[in-house]
């Protein structure tokens, strides 16, 4: 029988690491040391605005919590975890004061456990070059720290909580450099600290994909009863062109989701569809063109006739881009709005935004554990209001998918 998520956190085995805490001050030996393969220690890139520490761990889940404040001055600190994922969000602190936060990180490598002999599969994921740049399948714990650093130590702890995972598309997935971002990586700050984020989504997925590269192996290999699996693909698996992956939204695609949802149920956990946020291709009348329509509407079926919470993505997009309007919706979304899919940071957190106000009417055992104010779809904040400290790498190129 599945457990209910309680929802309260319990350490793990002892055969897990034990709890360390690092002094992460300026003049600390700490912020002196370079990471090194096994150990702990800074990244390259970092200077006094903004750096990243990483320590060894093996894969699972941690609580990690930061130390702030600075008797000198005052602070303003956004905290992010492996490939960008938003966890502390302009943290103020004034000068002289000390205070605590805690979040939950998932962490992972590509290994998976050998199939028996003679059986079929794999004994680790299928990354690509660009996974292999990201803070993500490593032997390590990443945490980047932006603002204006009053960091004053860090602690970093086992432990076993309710899980979130994501499987979707570069719409989902933690985009690994600024300035494109995604909702799955914006989605942990909106939450509290007894639920996780492991977002599984990749760049350029389909429901097909993410099974022959085996990533789907590797998130049902971490599910637990009382774990969610929230569902988005329909970007990729439209595209005809490519046949090996292509969905016919009449028939393939709503079987493959069905296919997930059980592979979810019987391990006791809870599928969740979400409809893909729409492509931002206005008209003559200023309204969003239907580019998704049919895979978007399959969703909706599935999620009516299997009884599955839905978060229809599709739907608050159109709202949140016709409310921004052709002008200002640009400056939502990656490579200064010249790409038409992808979120900038402003973006991913609108679409995240309107994932945690779904999560709050359809998802009632989650519900709880949304943190942010109330967001309506058709009254975006601006972008000003959301300003998100940009991370420190950067690049030029589109993500896969496009």
């Amino acid at each position: 029988m599945p457990i209910a998520p309680a929802l309260a956190l319990m350490l793990t085995a002892a055969s897990l690491p034990a709890t360390q805490s690092f002094d992460l001050r300026p003049q600390s030996a700490e912020r002196q040391r370079l990471y090194e393969k096994g150990g702990h220690g800074m990244e390259p890139g970092g200077d006094a605005q903004a750096f990243l520490f990483s320590v060894a761990l093996p894969e699972g889940d941690y609580r990690v919590t930061v130390r702030l404040g600075d008797r000198r001055q005052a602070g303003n600190m956004t905290v992010k975890a492996e490939a960008r994922r938003l966890m502390l969000n302009h943290v103020i602190t004034r000068r002289g004061e000390t205070i605590e936060h805690s979040f939950l990180v998932n962490i992972r490598t590509p290994a998976l456990a050998p199939p028996p002999a003679n059986a079929p599969g794999g004994d680790k994921v299928r990354i690509d070059a660009r996974d292999a740049q990201e803070y993500t399948w490593d032997e390590k714990l990443t945490l980047e720290f932006l603002g204006r650093p009053t960091v004053q130590s860090v602690r970093i702890e086992p432990v076993t909580a309710p899980t979130v995972f994501l499987a979707g598309d570069s719409t989902v997935t933690d985009q690994y450099a600024e300035p494109a971002a995604s909702w799955g990586q914006m989605l942990p700050a909106m939450l509290d600290d007894k639920i996780v984020v492991a977002n599984h989504a990749k760049s350029g997925a389909t429901l097909k994909s993410f099974l022959t590269d085996l990533r789907f192996d590797k998130l049902l290999s971490g599910m637990k009863p009382g774990d969610w699996l929230f569902i988005q693909f329909g970007h990729n698996d439209q595209k005809a062109e490519w046949p090996q992956t292509y969905a016919d939204p009449a028939t393939t695609y709503p079987a493959y989701l069905r296919a997930y949802m059980a592979e979810a149920r019987r391990r006791g956990a809870h599928p969740v569809l979400v409809t893909s946020p729409e492509r931002r291709n206005f008209d003559a009348q200023g309204k969003i063109s239907d580019t998704l329509g049919a895979y978007a509407a399959a969703v909706r079926k599935v999620a009516t006739e299997d009884g599955v919470p839905l978060i229809d993505l599709n739907a608050d997009s159109r709202a949140i881009y016709e409310a921004l309007g052709p002008e200002v919706a640009p400056t939502a979304f990656n490579d200064g709005g010249r790409d038409k899919t992808h979120h900038d940071n402003y973006g991913a957190w609108l679409m995240a935004s309107a994932v945690a106000e779904r999560i709050r009417a359809q998802v009632p055992d989650l519900a709880a554990h949304v943190t942010m104010p109330a967001f309506v779809p058709d009254r975006p904040p601006a972008a000003s209001a959301v300003a998100i400290a940009p991370s420190l790498i950067r690049s030029d190129q589109r993500p896969a998918g496009n």
